[in-house]
């Protein structure tokens, strides 16, 4: 697999694009810095993350640190800006096959580590009056199939017996009750946590712009092409630009899906994804039922959709993964966000009239289509700390879809080990996240593992 995955220059403008911030095309300066402490490289939720937390670590008696952000497009105009518009944590799915596979301590970190971003962005966003739309909200994880729904149970009762206690905090809703509070047609089991939803682009814009304001250099439209040791043995990085080099003592990798462009040893280990998101509007005169809960329909362990209802009526939804899972090609390995898989659009057709009591007579139609490229990891966790063997390299990236309860805390431990120099178990982040060279190393794909290889597996449980 040796495609040069690189961000295009004509993606496609999803929804929460369409108020650009003044900071959306920006350029500190009109030259780039000859060099700096730390270079961050991507300005989306991660980078932008990494620097807030840098200027907040910074102790007042030293030095301010120079930093310089680099994004090849706009500022976030990847993934974060592309996504549901869920800030979801994981308390009993995913967290359950881990726990399996790692032990349940293992899986209790990671699974306080992503419901305590429910609480840590409520605080961000109060302290800073942030205008994001950040409601927290409850996560209503809807069940349509009766298996998928056993297993899940299953799982979530070995986790709280287990002594893994986040997943105390999910309620279940047996069949009965699952269509009535949930009210989603044919509802079979439902899972109920604290959760939010969120206009991500805002939010990282605005810790841009607090960043800027405390002198971090913005540089937008500046694709890095490679990073390179150098022979100042003060700046021991050179990073390449698509508008010349500068040197940094540090950098830090915030690049999720375009990541093996410039870090060659995350080849085949993060790889690209595409998804499929839409907004859906009610027509003016009709009548909807109103949602209050951020939504996932799940028919079983990889098809499933994901949903939150707007203040303005309208619902963004993304996944319609049966409808094009099967052609590999068009989703798997691919950084072009520049148009449209077809089929996933017209799998939303009438799409809240099929799946809400209350919608039937809504009209609610697409009103635009996006896609997004998002970075999975090969085994399912984070790449989080120092590069392996990269001395002042450090990432933060693989996400699998899932970065919106990881990565600010994320950034959080990375910023400490940069301006602390403290080692990564002394970060508080979650074990299993951390990169190393075993995890560059191993040859397994959970990717392919876990997905479909013919339409009769469609009723997997």
């Amino acid at each position: 697999m040796s495609a040069m995955h690189v961000p295009v220059p004509n993606s496609l403008l999803p929804f929460w694009r369409t108020e650009p911030h003044p900071l959306d095309n920006h350029r500190s300066t009109e030259s780039l810095p000859e060099h700096c402490d730390i270079v961050i490289i991507g300005a989306g939720y991660a980078g932008a993350s990494v620097a807030y937390h840098l200027l907040n670590q910074s102790k007042p008696d030293s030095p301010p640190l120079s930093i310089t952000i680099l994004e090849a497009r706009e500022a976030c105009s990847g993934a974060t800006a592309r996504n549901g518009g869920h800030l979801k944590p994981d308390l009993f799915n995913h967290i359950a096959t881990v726990a399996a596979e790692y032990g349940v301590d293992a899986a209790a970190e990671i699974a306080a580590f992503e419901a305590d971003h429910v609480q840590a962005i409520k605080d961000l966003v109060e302290q800073e009056n942030i205008d994001c739309d950040y409601i927290v909200t409850k996560a209503m994880d809807v069940q349509l199939n009766e298996g998928h729904f056993q297993k899940l149970k299953d799982g979530h009762e070995r986790l709280v017996a287990g002594g893994c206690s986040p997943s105390t905090r999910v309620q279940t809703i047996t069949p009965g009750e699952a269509e009535t509070v949930s009210r989603v047609k044919d509802a079979v089991g439902c899972f109920v946590y604290e959760a939010g939803h969120i206009w991500a682009y805002k939010l990282v814009l605005h810790l841009l712009k607090r960043s800027v304001e405390r002198g971090v250099n913005l540089q937008t439209q500046t694709p890095v092409t490679k990073i390179a040791k150098s022979t100042d043995p003060t700046h021991r990085w050179r990073v390449d630009t698509s508008r010349g080099a500068m040197a940094a003592k540090v950098v830090v990798l915030a690049t999720n899906a375009y990541t093996s462009a410039i870090a060659p040893q995350y080849q085949d280990k993060i790889i690209p994804v595409r998804g499929t998101c839409v907004r859906i509007a009610v027509r003016t005169g009709c009548t909807a039922s109103r949602l209050t809960h951020t939504y996932i329909l799940r028919r079983n362990g990889w098809d499933y959709d994901y949903l939150i209802p707007r203040d303005d009526g309208s619902i963004v939804v993304g996944g319609a993964r049966s409808a094009f899972i099967q052609d590999e090609k068009n989703w798997y390995n691919v950084s072009d966000d520049s148009q449209v898989l077809e089929p996933a659009v017209r799998y939303f057709d009438h799409y809240m009239q099929r799946n809400f009591l209350g919608w039937e007579n809504s009209q609610a139609y697409t009103d635009r289509a996006w896609t997004g490229i998002m970075g999975y990891s090969t085994d399912g966790l984070p790449h989080l700390g120092q590069v392996p063997g990269q001395d002042g390299q450090y990432i933060l990236a693989g996400f699998t879809g899932h970065g919106m309860p990881q990565v600010f805390l994320a950034a959080k431990g990375i910023a400490r080990m940069v301006v602390e120099g403290v080692e990564y178990e002394a970060t508080g982040l979650p074990r299993l996240f951390q990169t190393n060279a075993c995890r560059v190393a191993s040859r397994r794909n959970n990717i392919l593992e876990n997905t479909p290889r013919d339409r009769a597996s469609e009723t997997q449980v």
